[in-house]
Order: C-alpha cells, then structure tokens, then sequence
C-alpha cells in the first residue's frame, strides 16, 4: 500500500473539509440515535463531544478505549477522527458486515501511535476484533484535549449511513460484538443481513452456476507456447527462464527462448494467498488449470504444470524487529543457508521455476529510528554490538536511519549469496516492496535479477518508473487489487463503484503499466474474496476472481481476458493502452485510492 502522501496529507484533511451535521431519530435508552449519511466526494460528519454523551471529558488520557454503539448499511469503510488543540488524531475503520447494531470498543492507543509488532505492512496495521477491524495509519499524537470527533467517508457509494445510539470512554475493553445476534452467516459463509443478485440461496443453485461455468470453460487463443510464452517470438532460450532487454522493452524470456509476460494471481489454487483468505479451497485442480488456461493467466501454483514462483522467506529468528533479523550474526547466515539448502537446491533443475520471492513488503520503512530504539533495548545480539560500535561516532537521525539501510544491504546479500550458491539457474524476484519505498531500498534492489514492487494504486506507473529508475533492475508487480463494498465484504485498498468498474480497473492498470519499457507482468491479490468476518488480521475483502462459493465474477474475468489477449503489443508499443479510468464511485475517482 501506499502511503507517504496519504499520511503527510492526513493531519490536513479536518481542517480543509466542509462538513454537515447528522439527522437526529428516535429517542433510545442511550439517548438520541444519530443518523449520518453520506455522500459526495469526501463527507465528513463532525460532533461536538457534548453532542455524543454530555458527560464525555475532553481529557481522554485516563482512559483506554472509545465505546461506540452503531449500525451500518454498508460494508464501506471510514475514518473515525479525534480532533484535538494539539492536532487531529485518526483511524481508519472497517465494520463487518452492514444492518445490524455492533459494539466497536476502539483502542485509543491506535490513535496515539503503532505498536512495535508485525513483520510485514499488513501485519504492523491492520487490528481486528470480533464486530469490527481497523487500520493504523494515523496522524497520531496525545488525547488530552479533544474537541470533537468526526466521521468521514471518501467517495461513498449509493448514500450510505452510519447509525450511532451510543459513545462514551471507558478505562476497561467492553467488548466488540454483535448486539441481536451472533448468527450474522449463512450456510453459504455468506453475510445473512443483506441480500445481492448473485447470493447463494441454495445448494442447487450453486451447482447449477458451476456446472454451467465448466461447460464454457475453453482455453482462450492468447499466442502462448508450452511456458506460457508468446510463441510468435524469439530470443536467446537457455532452458531456464531469465531476463532480456530487446528493444527498449524487458522481458522475461521463457526456456524456450520466446518473450514472457508474467500474469497472475496470487494464492491461486490455494486458500487466498498471503494472508489466507477464502474462495479457491473447493476448487479442483483440474477446474484451476481450465479457468487459468480460458482466462489467460500464464503463471500458477507449484504442481499445476506451468511456471511458477517461489517464495523462499527466510527464517525471521526471536531477535526481529518491524521485520529486520540479526543480520550480522552468523546463525541468520546459518538460517538463510539452511533455507536455500531445503528450498531452492531442489528446484535448480526444474525449468518452470521462475524464480524467488525472498520477502514481502518490509515495513520498516520511515521507522528507522524505531528500530534503532527496538535494537538496543532488546537482547545483546550481533546487530546490537555493530550498532552501539557505529553510534559511538555520533547518534542523529540520519546516522541512525543510515544504519538500519545498511543493515538491510547486508539482509540482502547474505539472502542472495546462499541462493545463488544452492541455485545458480534460477532468477531472485526481489521482496515485494510495499507502501512508499525510499530510494536507498530500491538501489539495495540492484542485487536481484528483478524488482518487484506491490502498488495499491489506480495507475501504478510513477511507482513502476521509479523502481526501475533507481534499481536499475525490471519491474514485476507482486500485488495489486480492486474491490467493491458490497455483499457484506469490503473494498479493498482501492475501491471501485461496481463490479463493471473493478473489471475497468484491472484493464487501466494493467495496460497502462505494460505501456513501459520496464514492465515484466503484474499479479492480482487474491484468488478469492476474504472471509466476511475477517482473516487472522481482519481484512474482509471483495477482491477475489472468485467468490466464497468459488464462483468467479464474469465482469473481472472477461476484462482480464481482453487485457491478456492484448498485452504483448501494448508492451512492444504496437497499441495503445486501454485507458478508461474506474470510477470509486458515482462522484468519479480521486487520483489515488487515498483521496489525495
């Protein structure tokens, strides 16, 4: 995801907005119930504190969560802001589900700051709870005088509201539940409280929708050879697939020596990819190789008989912090040799082997100095002992953050080294950047064959360009998704207004990426949509080709198949690239899923 704007521009939006007061309903026995609806570009609905609960102090710093009993009509996030003298403080939150009355008890320490856990992006900010889960993106800071709470939705589909009947502080975690019921599913997984077009009623109604997609399953006519290669096509072919610069343009060439552009999506086969999620689990093997091979994706799973790619993390260790290991010591080289041993040695001969994944999305990033900190207060390790050794000449923040770069250079080198000593036929994919990547990450990217990057975006080309600048290396995009909230699941990172418009936005960007010469293919996150009530972090997206019963969405396959059928000319310059940009909602669509 990506973020440097968006957080920089964050502390601003309360106090460039416009906003509107709610419509007050019926009496309750918490007092009135506040009805917000929402519309336009970005609606923000702000209340004084004695508008919510009279009694509510605006010194919240002898208490630890903000209680707030609500209802939604939609699954679409917002933002809840603490907006203070000192400064507005926020966090981005996700009901589950929509139409049913939910206790949210929001810890206000993620108002304040992160936490030091997680090893990877997703796993440092997204937090769930049983009713609810929120993303901790901030602006943060202090909670001793706060002013007024707002609610803002950015682009808003179909007038959505929020319904709250109750908020106040409590010093105790209340509990984030279901008020009426806990029976929020259906037999089908699916959200009980809403109903869609394509809900499944029952059983036979499935079978019949996936019997019905079997028979027009056919493969579809995308010039590949027996690699996935465009067959029309032809350069150096060494038996393992590598990289080419012909022209101006990259490409990955295939064993056989014709172009490879890598189409993907990511837990293909499998139950959502990284980080789980659900869909794919029922489906068969057979039935996988028969979608991939109609909808012209060319890059799969181990096992499915077409190239694939490996992920070979290397072992964190106890002595991890926001994802960097005790680089200098020698048992994470002993770690990343004993990986490489168990994973890469045996696949050195196997010419559907793409190459390596050796990370995801380290989150880091603009949290040198945290590190730095987590470093020396933790146990004595190598790291440590290099690190206090390197302060003696001088602690400042760009020494520090210095640091913690070059301690991700030798990350990479001894990653890399063990390898290329245990595989020297197959290509290193990089670490899957993620969010907003400084450029001394991307010039430690230079050591890989190839940069991979996952931009969250609607146009994903200044990330995709700039990688390529400073690396040096060609670009494969290791994530990138479009979702709808609806049918009780949320939007995704970036959000489209219908399923037509996810389909527009997987074409845009897709094309307009391929458009440059450092384009080596790009990968869908996830095979299937995520579980209603949340993965192990809470994400409960709509982003999948498939749905829970496992059944596609004809829209995203139909425009991914156009956009498969044209990539090798967009990429050689031959066409244009499609370039209709998705609507967010009915209001347009902001230059970046972020509003910015």
């Amino acid at each position: 995801m990506n973020l440097k704007n968006f957080l920089a521009a964050s502390a601003l939006v309360a106090g460039v907005l416009s906003y509107s007061g709610c419509v007050t309903n019926n009496q309750t026995a918490g007092g009135s119930v506040h009805r917000l609806v929402f519309t336009g570009v970005k609606s923000e609905k702000k209340f004084s504190l004695k508008d919510l609960n009279p009694d509510m102090p605006s010194d919240w710093s002898g208490y630890n969560y903000l209680v707030i009993e609500m209802r939604t009509s939609t699954p679409q996030r917002f933002s809840i802001w603490a907006n203070t003298a000192n400064g507005n403080r926020r966090i981005m939150f996700q009901p589950f589900g929509q139409g049913v009355w939910l206790r949210a008890s929001v810890p206000l320490r993620y108002f304040q700051g992160r936490d030091q856990s997680g090893f990877d992006l997703a796993s440092t900010i997204n937090r769930r709870t049983d009713s609810f889960w929120m993303s901790v993106w901030g602006p943060f800071g202090d909670l001793t005088s706060v002013q007024s709470l707002s609610f803002i939705m950015d682009y808003p589909i179909n007038k959505p509201t929020v319904e709250i009947r109750s908020v106040h502080l409590s010093k105790t975690d209340e509990g984030s539940v279901f008020l009426e019921t806990t029976n929020v599913l259906n037999q089908f997984k699916q959200w009980a409280y809403a109903d869609w077009p394509r809900k499944i009623k029952s059983q036979a109604q499935l079978d019949q929708e996936m019997a019905d997609e079997s028979k027009a399953l056919k493969p579809g006519n995308f010039g590949y050879d027996e690699f996935g290669g465009y067959k029309n096509t032809q350069a150096k072919a060494t038996g393992f697939f590598h990289v080419e610069q012909i022209d101006g343009k990259w490409w990955f060439v295939d064993p056989a020596g014709h172009w490879f552009l890598s189409t993907s999506v990511n837990g293909i086969g499998g139950r959502g990819g990284r980080g789980g999620g659900a869909g794919a689990a029922n489906a068969q093997p057979s039935l996988l190789s028969r979608r991939m091979d109609d909808w012209g994706f060319n890059t799969g799973g181990a096992g499915m008989n077409r190239p694939y790619i490996i992920m070979a993390s290397m072992p964190r260790g106890t002595n991890t912090f926001l994802g960097m290991p005790d680089v200098y010591s020698d048992e994470f080289a002993k770690s990343a040799e004993q990986t490489a041993v168990n994973i890469c040695a045996p696949k050195k001969s196997d010419p559907l082997v793409i190459g390596y994944f050796i990370g995801n999305e380290p989150p880091w990033a603009g949290r040198e100095t945290e590190v730095v900190d987590m470093i020396l207060k933790g146990p004595e390790t190598a790291t440590q002992l290099k690190l206090k050794e390197y302060l003696q000449a001088g602690d400042t923040v760009e020494r520090r953050t210095n640091f913690v770069f070059t301690a991700f250079e030798k990350q990479l080198q001894v990653v890399c080294g063990a390898i290329r000593q245990q595989d020297p036929n197959h290509m290193i994919l990089g670490t899957r950047f993620g969010g907003d990547v400084p450029d001394p990450m991307f010039k430690a990217a230079s050591i890989f064959d190839v940069c991979s990057i996952n931009v969250y975006e609607y146009e994903p080309t200044k990330q995709l360009a700039n990688a390529y600048r400073v690396s040096g290396r060609p670009v494969l995009i290791g994530e990138f998704h479009f979702g709808v909230p609806a049918d009780g699941l949320g939007a995704g990172l970036v959000q489209t207004m219908n399923q037509v418009e996810r389909a527009k936005g997987y074409r845009y960007y897709i094309e307009q990426a391929a458009a440059l010469p450092g384009f080596l293919g790009a990968h869908w996150f996830a095979w299937g949509d995520e579980p209603v009530l949340g993965r192990m972090d809470g994400e409960n997206y709509n982003i999948g080709f498939v749905d829970a019963m496992d059944r596609p969405y004809p829209e995203l396959v139909a425009g991914a198949k156009a956009t498969h059928a044209r990539l090798l000319d967009v990429h050689s310059g031959k066409v244009a690239p499609f370039s209709e940009r998705p609507k967010a909602s009915s209001a347009g669509t902001p230059a970046s899923p972020w509003g910015l």
